[in-house]
């Protein structure tokens, strides 16, 4: 899956396809609010069993109703080479690798107050998140980061002329706000880069 079908996924270009990549994840998620994860895994491995069960003994009735000799309905599934090359995990854990290390060395400059805005902007972080934890589970704010991920989208593609006007609006009051606070506050001005 590449970056383009990703973007179309998400602009929801073909509907059925969105729509069942949206449902199936919405379904899985809410699944997991009423059923432990082990629950959910084995309910759809037992799901999927029934169905290719029942799919192989049907085809298996047919054939021989038929006296035709068809072979396996899944021969061309089973078939396909499935394993993974061991350049795709090393390219994938070398990117994993990179974003870790950076990760880290963020992480490393906020909690050592390498500058102190940033600090500080992220305590504050830290700190509204502390709300957001207590009013929220982890699946929770995982389904409604899913709804707005396939809504967002759509909707900034429809309005885009009203929010940019908005956002900028914000942008520039909020820059005008911490210019003021690190003018009056000694200590709080940005190192030059």
């Amino acid at each position: 899956m590449d970056a383009r079908s990703v973007v179309d996924l998400l602009y929801w270009r073909d509907v059925k396809k969105t729509g069942v990549v949206f449902g199936a994840s919405l379904f899985l998620l809410l699944s997991l609010t009423v059923f432990s994860i082990v629950s959910v895994v084995a309910y759809i491995a037992l799901a999927l069993l029934s169905v290719t069960i029942s799919f192989r003994i049907y085809k298996g009735v047919i054939q021989a109703v038929q006296k035709s000799d068809e072979g396996h309905p899944f021969r061309t599934y089973l078939d396909k080479d499935v394993a993974v090359s061991e350049e795709l995990v090393q390219k994938y854990s070398n990117v994993v690798l990179g974003h870790f290390n950076s990760t880290v060395k963020e992480l490393r400059r906020l909690f050592l107050v390498d500058d102190l805005v940033d600090s500080l902007k992220f305590a504050v972080l830290m700190w509204v998140f502390t709300y957001v934890g207590a009013l929220f589970n982890g699946l929770t704010l995982l389904i409604l980061a899913l709804i707005s991920l396939f809504s967002i989208p759509i909707i900034y593609e429809k309005y885009q002329a009203q929010i940019d006007h908005y956002v900028g609006f914000v942008n520039k009051n909020v820059k005008d706000a911490m210019t003021k606070i690190q003018a009056k506050i000694p200590g709080l001005k940005r190192k030059t880069e």
